[in-house]
């Protein structure tokens, strides 16, 4: 079977770092493109970042669109105290050589869609800046997406306020476009992200991936400030990969998410309603992951691109 072909709209972030990595590592993913925009850090760092992890990694030849700088309406606010001044925690990568193409984000993500359409997948691990004005300027796209994978949103609590997830939160006005757009949003949100967590017995099994782990992957957990309450650190935006990858690993359920803008302590909120009529769902929400199969599967895609990476 062909690789699935995904476009990676991402805030790099350290989580969104490992996300790249799963992509370049594993055999059912085609990494096609990636997009940033502001969020974990600001668009300069989340930019930078996605290139300089792309080259780590020996795929310096994925093309990089660098997008929004601040949400649609709201003062930007970044989350820094969770990724660190740099975006990748305690990671220092060597610096990037390449440069972003020179083409807004929105504009590659319509181009690239329109020109195969029902070929690529899109996935969202940031703000959903960039889609939100795609969809906008573009209506059709929504059409043309073989699928399209969110990390953001909770059907439940929050993590940056107690009603809403961070990418949601950061631009709700982008978020309320996007889930209204017309298509089906998949959405891992902290539902399924808070379940599988980076323990300690899952970071000595980084141990013996190479400079991948050693420049990467634990310095990043080491820098990381998303410790959850059960003694270990969610890796958000892997989930996002992993459901394209691994679709039976996750128990997803039909739902209507709406996105509340105006609400003074619930803005971001990612209302989701499972008992509505299913003339009315517009996403499909993963509730649940089986963590012992998620985590073979994602320390097997990184150990395929460290194996890689040794190579070269």
């Amino acid at each position: 079977m062909a690789p699935r072909k995904v476009v990676l709209d991402c805030d790099p972030g350290i989580d969104d770092a490992f996300a790249i990595a799963f992509a370049c590592g594993h055999p059912g993913l085609e990494l096609c493109g990636i997009t940033t925009v502001a969020g974990n850090v600001g668009l300069d760092r989340t930019t930078h970042n996605a290139l300089a992890v792309l080259e780590f990694l020996g795929h310096g030849g994925v093309p990089v669109a660098a997008g929004s700088p601040a949400p649609l309406l709201r003062p930007f606010e970044d989350a820094h105290t969770v990724h660190g001044t740099s975006g990748l925690g305690a990671a220092r990568l060597p610096e990037p050589r390449g440069r972003p193409v020179d083409t807004h984000a929105v504009d590659f993500l319509i181009e690239r869609i329109a020109r195969a359409p029902g070929e690529l997948t899109l996935v969202a691990t940031g703000p959903l800046t960039n889609v939100a004005l795609a969809v906008r300027r573009y209506p059709p796209l929504v059409t043309q997406v073989a699928d399209f994978v969110i990390m953001g949103g909770s059907a439940g609590r929050g993590n940056v306020t107690p009603a809403a997830e961070f990418n949601i939160w950061c631009d709700p006005e982008a978020a309320a476009i996007v889930f209204g757009a017309g298509w089906r949003v998949t959405m891992a949100g902290l539902d399924v992200t808070h379940q599988a967590l980076a323990t300690a017995e899952t970071k000595d099994r980084m141990r013996g991936l190479g400079p991948l782990a050693d420049e990467l992957l634990l310095p990043g957990l080491h820098g990381y400030r998303g410790i959850t309450t059960r003694g270990g650190q969610a890796v958000h935006d892997v989930c996002a990969l992993a459901l394209i990858a691994a679709p039976a690993l996750f128990g997803c359920e039909p739902a209507r998410v709406e996105v509340e803008t105006q609400g003074r302590w619930t803005a971001g909120m990612t209302v989701t309603d499972f008992a509505a009529p299913a003339t009315a769902h517009n996403a499909l929400v993963a509730m649940s992951v089986e963590v012992t199969g998620f985590w073979e599967l994602v320390l097997g895609a990184w150990q395929r691109v460290g194996a890689a990476m040794a190579h070269n």
